[in-house]
This record gives C-alpha cells, sequence and structure tokens, in this order.
C-alpha cells in the first residue's frame, strides 16, 4: 500500500506536467505536417481498407457492417500495442530526461498514454461516423464504452509499467516484443468474429486468456449487436489489470534509480 499511496501522490503532483508534456508531444508530431492530425486516423483507416478488399473481396467472405466490425478492432488495438511497442524503449527515448532531473518514472509512461488515449478517442469518433453511415442504431448499450475502456487502459498501464522496466536492462525486448504483439494480432480478432469463426471451445479460450480479444469483442458488442459484454471475464481483468499496475509500480519504485547509470 506504501507504493500506491506513493504512487497516487506522484500522479496528482505531476498530473500538469504530464498532460502538458503530452500537449506538446501531440503538436510535435504535426508541427511540419501538411495532413497534420489527420496522420493519426489514416493508418487504421487504410488497414481497414485492405482487410475489407482481403476478406470481402478475396476470400468472399461476409461479416455484417464489415468496415465498422474492422474500425473497432484496430482502435482497440492500435492504443494497446502502440504502448506496449513504445514502452519497451521509452527510458531510453526519454534519457535526456530522466538523467537530468528526477521524476516518476510511470509519470513519462502516463504521458505517453495520454496522447495514445487522445488519438484513440478520435478513432472511436470516425467508428461513430462509420455507425452513421452504415445505418447502425445507437442504443443504450454505448454507455458501456467507458467502463470496458477503462478495462483496457489498466491492463495496458499495468503491461507497460513491467515491460518499461525491464526494456531498460534488456536490449533485446524490443525485437521480442514486436513478435509477440505481431502474434497476438492474429489472435485477437481484428478481422474475423471469434466467437462464430472459431469453434467451441477454442473461442472461449481465445476471449477469455486474452484481454484484448475480449475488450474488442465487448466494444463490438455494445456498438454493433446491442447486446452486454461478459461481465465477469471483464471484471476478472480489470483485477488483473490493477495487480499488473501494483507490480509495475512496485518493481519501477525498486529500480528507478538505477535507470540513469544504465542508460
Amino acid at each position: 500500500m506504501k507504493d500506491i499511496k506513493k504512487a497516487l501522490k506522484n500522479i496528482k503532483k505531476y498530473f500538469r506536467y504530464i498532460i502538458y508534456s503530452a500537449k506538446s508531444e501531440l503538436k510535435a508530431e504535426v508541427a511540419n505536417s501538411y495532413l497534420s492530425w489527420i496522420w493519426w486516423v489514416l493508418e487504421p483507416i487504410c488497414l481497414m481498407l485492405v482487410y475489407v478488399f482481403i476478406v470481402e473481396v478475396v476470400f468472399k467472405t461476409k461479416e455484417p457492417n464489415f468496415p465498422v466490425f474492422v474500425y473497432i478492432g484496430l482502435a482497440s488495438w492500435d492504443f494497446f500495442s502502440k504502448m506496449v511497442a513504445c514502452s519497451s524503449k521509452l527510458m531510453s527515448a526519454n534519457k535526456s530526461i530522466i538523467t537530468k532531473v528526477y521524476i516518476p518514472k510511470y509519470v513519462v509512461l502516463l504521458t505517453k498514454s495520454s496522447v495514445y488515449l487522445f488519438k484513440t478517442m478520435i478513432s472511436f469518433a470516425i467508428v461513430v461516423l462509420l455507425m452513421i453511415f452504415f445505418k447502425i442504431n445507437f442504443t443504450l448499450y454505448i454507455l458501456l464504452f467507458i467502463p470496458i475502456f477503462i478495462v483496457l487502459y489498466i491492463i495496458t498501464l499495468g503491461v507497460c509499467c513491467i515491460i518499461m522496466n525491464y526494456g531498460v536492462y534488456i536490449e533485446d525486448l524490443t525485437n521480442v516484443m514486436t513478435i509477440i504483439l505481431k502474434l497476438a494480432s492474429y489472435l485477437s480478432g481484428l478481422f474475423y468474429n471469434i466467437e462464430t469463426r472459431v469453434p467451441d471451445p477454442l473461442n472461449k479460450i481465445m476471449l477469455n486468456c486474452n484481454p484484448v480479444a475480449l475488450i474488442i469483442q465487448s466494444f463490438r458488442n455494445i456498438l454493433m449487436y446491442q447486446s452486454f459484454p461478459d461481465f465477469l471475464a471483464l471484471a476478472i481483468w480489470f483485477i488483473i489489470g490493477i495487480v499488473l499496475c501494483i507490480i509495475g509500480i512496485k518493481v519501477v519504485h525498486k529500480y528507478e534509480n538505477s535507470y540513469a547509470k544504465i542508460l
């Protein structure tokens, strides 16, 4: 509990820094770009079009409102995968800051998460536009979006906090995470419905053991299928995410003083 209280105190203390640093990074990304923030949504849109072509044209497989189906998956996966991918090199990327002044290292992670959180909200705004275009009804199930996203956010922070620490010591961790994320993307149901395309009981195993697959399916349930997600599975993964965050914070508090020496 001591580590958690210390972390909450530090987050409150550095909250303005987190917001300011995130805004600065977002502005820097588009400073010399002709298309500005549009680049943030072009990638998932282009990937969506590729998946639509491959699945519906090449393999002639039909999925109702497939562009919306794919884009929900991509928007969710992008937040998780990009956070995990950058976390292994997050300390070395911010070497100029952490070697000169003291700042709790998870504050750097929260700054990066704020950047990707903003981009993800833009992506989900595109989901809303696609739903309007494809005439998908908006129902009260959409109110479950926030608690589902909180589960995604907590799990992502927990995983990234642990990876961020060991990324300082293990040079090849980035390459390992690239391979793992590539494999995980195919198992997360980005362009296929795990519940209907994968036979029992393998589909339940894939959904219950892969939190991102579960969250993607949950988003599709509330936005496209007007049905409840699996609350029990989400609650279990929320608890696991909290445990991962606690472990990550403890690990960072234990080793953060050695980061500057190694970097």
